[in-house]
């Protein structure tokens, strides 16, 4: 079998570029659908539209819904990779990186607001993102309280915190938080709240400073 030419590899490589863009472009018009319509009512006609591609053409790159879900959901897991394995060792690192995330998350309102769309419809019975949403959940309540309890172990704070119902605690108030700021983002200071009540914290623990 002959080798690709120079020129056909060039090709190739133009043709892969161009479908990663096309891609990159199709799951942001379906965040915005999500976060107008969500998931359930989100047409997927309407997202095909919104990027300049005919039905068939959107279903070349995502065959069904499902699989424009799944592929969002796979890059959050990639977005937050970095944020978790950087701070989730320092009890201190991890709670002031919490407000990092949050500050960050406040310049992209839109998939902030799908993603508790989501969330919120992922409870309803065999919705495409429950397992997802569900597992987030308990690898982000493990996470947090083994951080908790490492800094247990070292002496850095009190030995009878209970850690996982301090993680629960954290994910609790940040989900609140998340939630004011998307009723009424001119109204309320999400990154500002959590700034507020992880010094709180920082200083009930003897973390300050």
């Amino acid at each position: 079998m002959a080798e690709p030419t120079t020129e056909q590899e060039d090709k190739r490589q133009r043709r892969s570029r161009k479908g990663e863009e096309r891609r990159v472009q199709i799951l942001a018009a379906t965040m915005r659908r999500f976060a107008e319509d969500g998931y359930q009512n989100a047409a997927i006609g309407d997202i095909a539209r919104d990027v300049g591609l005919s039905l068939p053409g959107l279903l070349h790159h995502f065959p069904t819904k499902v699989d424009l879900l799944l592929a969002i959901l796979a890059k959050r897991d990639l977005d937050s990779a970095d944020f978790i394995s950087h701070y989730r060792s320092d009890l201190r690192g991890l709670l002031k990186g919490m407000v990092e995330i949050f500050r960050h998350n406040a310049g992209m309102i839109e998939v902030v607001r799908a993603f508790a769309i989501l969330n919120a419809e992922s409870l309803m019975k065999d919705h495409p993102a429950k397992t997802w949403f569900l597992d987030r959940t308990v690898q982000m309540q493990n996470d947090i309280a083994a951080t908790f309890e490492r800094a247990i172990a070292d002496g850095s704070i009190d030995g009878g915190i209970d850690a996982p119902a301090m993680a629960a605690e954290l994910i609790a108030i940040m989900d609140g938080l998340q939630m004011l700021w998307l009723r009424d983002p001119n109204r309320f200071d999400m990154v500002g709240g959590l700034e507020a009540y992880v010094s709180r914290l920082l200083t009930s623990l003897g973390l300050q400073g």
